[in-house]
């Protein structure tokens, strides 16, 4: 089991950035699969960014593919999420989550993640 703890939301004007940071209770290096997902105020929870067990693959949502970057410091078990030119449509609450499920592949449907942190909220005004 591993706890999951966000931070760095905040409230941005459009074309701010941010870096959301996830730090783990434990090592995910190899053993979770880890994911960003985002809700937004009567909509379903949708995939941001996530990155393998093994590491070496990444996946974004195409809303955000070139202006999110994924990156984990394995030394700190933490998982960061790198948002540049942020847009109003990116204002949600953001969520970390791990999944033990696969290997080498980027779990995208929030079913397949067993373990989520409490979100830290995104606010982009325009």
């Amino acid at each position: 089991q591993v706890q999951l703890v966000e931070s760095g939301g905040g409230l941005v004007q459009a074309g701010a950035s941010l870096r959301l940071s996830c730090a783990a209770s434990a090592s995910t290096s190899s053993t979770y699969s880890m994911g960003w997902f985002r809700q937004a105020p009567g909509k379903e929870r949708e995939f941001v960014a996530g990155i393998s067990r093994s590491g070496d693959s990444t996946n974004y949502a195409d809303s955000v593919r070139g202006r999110f970057t994924l990156s984990r410091d394995n030394a700190k078990n933490t998982l960061y999420l790198q948002m540049n030119s942020l847009k109003p449509e990116d204002t949600a609450a953001y969520y970390c989550a791990a999944s033990s499920r696969g290997y080498y592949n980027v779990n995208s449907s929030p079913g397949t993640y067993a373990y989520w942190g409490q979100g830290t909220q995104v606010t982009v005004s325009s």
